[in-house]
């Protein structure tokens, strides 16, 4: 199935300085963009803290940036500023939309959605009438433990390591410097990670975003974040975590499992 994600925005870089630019102020590395083949990356603070994640697709000389609508505007006033005299012209198209899809997308502009194998397509279009959704692909997304933009993260404080940036394909730790590069692989290399994002399964009423999950003594160990259905992503400290425990939220019985993708810090 086909669906419309009305809570995106996209960003249209051009100019023959657009892949330098973001080179310079992104996670991952804008070598890795090639024909037909989608990026994943973020935009940190320079303390290492979540700003934006967002898509990269690129085409006929148009870099095509996929973001959330509601940060949007923000994310452009920031490439801006960092733009500096760069050779770049960066606008917001408001014309051009999303959809994701399970399988193939017949667009021009469509590609794999790089975080997991399963998460299907994404394709930027123009004045789309497909039908204005975003269940099916939260299922996806949740189910496989995938955070996303401010339903997982919080701006200014989360980290991409809580959101396994790495495993998903959304850092490079090899290209050199951009925005909070220095924090960042502190963390990673002298074992800084304490905390970090997983699915839970659950049964009843939902919780809010940020309800405690707390331990059979009452000790919070963990946050809600995003939910569809009966499934959610949530924060842990990772001391204090046991898969397959069943844990409190507001009364709800939560229980954490640990996605495909996910190495314990340490694994090869």
């Amino acid at each position: 199935m086909i669906e419309l994600l009305v809570d995106r925005a996209v960003l249209t870089l051009t100019g023959p300085e657009r892949k330098k630019l973001l080179q310079g102020i992104i996670t991952n590395n804008m070598n890795r963009l090639v024909d037909g083949e989608g990026l994943y990356s973020a935009l940190l603070t320079p303390q290492g803290k979540f700003l934006y994640d967002f898509f990269l697709f690129e085409k006929d000389d148009v870099l095509y940036l996929d973001c959330e609508k509601e940060s949007s505007n923000d994310l452009f006033r920031k490439l801006i500023l960092y733009r500096l005299r760069s050779d770049v012209e960066i606008s917001i198209d408001d014309e051009l939309a999303v959809l994701v899809s399970s399988g193939p997308i017949q667009e021009a502009l469509t590609f794999k959605d790089p975080r997991h194998s399963e998460m299907g397509s994404r394709a930027i279009v123009k004045n789309s009438e497909v039908e204005c959704s975003n269940v099916h692909y939260n299922e996806r997304r949740i189910t496989l433990g995938i955070p996303e933009g401010t339903y997982d993260f919080i701006p200014e404080k989360s980290t991409i390591h809580e959101g396994h940036f790495e495993e998903i394909n959304g850092v490079d730790f090899e290209k050199g410097c951009y925005v909070g590069q220095e924090v960042i692989a502190r963390m990673k290399y002298r074992g800084k990670i304490k905390k970090a994002m997983f699915p839970v399964a659950f049964s009843g009423d939902t919780p809010a975003f940020g309800s405690q999950i707390t331990d059979e003594k009452g000790n919070k160990i963990g946050d809600l974040r995003s939910n569809c259905g009966n499934n959610a992503i949530a924060l842990f400290r990772l001391a204090n975590l046991e898969f397959g425990k069943k844990y409190d939220c507001c009364g709800t019985k939560v229980t954490p499992y640990k996605p495909d993708f996910y190495k314990e810090f340490g694994d090869e």
